[in-house]
C-alpha cells in the first residue's frame, strides 16, 4: 500500500472528528526538500482554525506510525475552489462544474482548454468547450481542477 494511501486511512476520521472531509494526501518532493500534504475540506469552506486542528490531532499520529522514513515538512491545506479532479467519485460530485483540462500535448494549439465537465468514464473526461462537446482520453489528459471565474 502507497504511503499516501496509509497516511489517507489515519487522516480521514481526524478530519472528520473536526467536522472536515478528507480531500487528498500528497507526499512530493519539491527540491531538495519533501512535502507531505493532507488537504481537507468542508462544506461552507475551510478555515485555518480546521487546519491547525487536523494537524495539531495528525502529528502524535504520524510520529508514532513512523510510516515516512525521511524529513518531511508537514501541512494540512484546504482542497481550494480550483481543486484538481483525480479519483471517479471528484468527477462524479462535481459533473456540470466549469473545470480547465490541461493537456500534455496542445489542441488546436491550447494545452489549457475550459469547459463544463459533461461525463466521466474508464478516465474519459467529456466537456462542452465552446460550442462543442470533446472526449478527452486519459492519456492525453494532464490534470483537471474546477474553474472559477470572478
Amino acid at each position: 500500500m502507497k504511503i499516501t494511501d496509509q497516511i489517507a486511512a489515519l487522516a480521514r476520521p481526524v478530519a472528520e472528528r473536526f467536522g472536515c472531509s478528507l480531500w487528498d494526501v500528497e507526499y512530493v518532493r519539491e527540491g531538495s526538500e519533501r512535502f507531505l500534504r493532507i488537504y481537507i475540506d468542508k462544506e461552507g469552506g475551510v478555515n485555518i482554525t480546521d487546519c491547525e486542528n487536523v494537524s495539531r490531532a495528525m502529528d502524535p499520529i504520524l510520529d508514532e506510525k513512523d510510516l515516512i522514513a525521511e524529513s518531511y515538512h508537514f501541512e494540512v491545506c484546504s482542497a481550494g475552489l480550483e481543486r484538481p479532479l483525480r479519483r471517479p467519485s471528484d468527477f462524479e460530485k462535481f459533473m456540470g462544474s466549469k473545470v480547465t483540462i490541461k493537456l500534455y500535448r496542445p489542441r488546436d494549439g491550447l494545452k489549457e482548454i475550459p469547459g463544463i465537465l459533461r461525463g466521466y468514464e474508464d478516465g474519459k473526461i467529456t466537456a462542452e468547450c465552446g460550442n462543442e462537446t470533446i472526449t478527452f482520453e486519459k492519456s492525453q489528459v494532464a490534470l483537471v481542477r474546477l474553474r472559477v471565474e470572478f
